[in-house]
């Protein structure tokens, strides 16, 4: 299957329209429409300190119009993640 062929087949997650999934592209994981960018990696550069400027040159393609969204979305999957068993609770 061809990059286009997949990026036709994206299925975008229930009240968003920046984030994509398809189990062809990056293993299914959350991705922003029209690119092969996860939302894990957006997270990651955000978490080393990069800006939303430094993303987009380091990722063409990236829109930053995006980024509230996937930062909503991360919120919302966080509230429903189960706690890890390992981790101790915040005193």
């Amino acid at each position: 299957m061809t990059y286009s062929e997949t990026m036709s087949l994206e299925k975008t997650f229930k009240g968003y329209e920046w984030i994509v999934h398809h189990p062809d592209l990056l293993g299914g994981q959350p991705a922003v429409k029209g690119t092969r960018i996860s939302v894990a990696q957006v997270l990651e550069c955000l978490a080393i300190g990069m800006t939303l400027q430094e993303i987009a040159d380091d990722y063409p393609g990236f829109p930053p119009d995006s980024l509230p969204e996937i930062l909503r979305f991360a919120a919302e999957q966080m509230q429903h993640r189960p706690p890890d068993k390992g981790r101790r609770a915040a005193a």
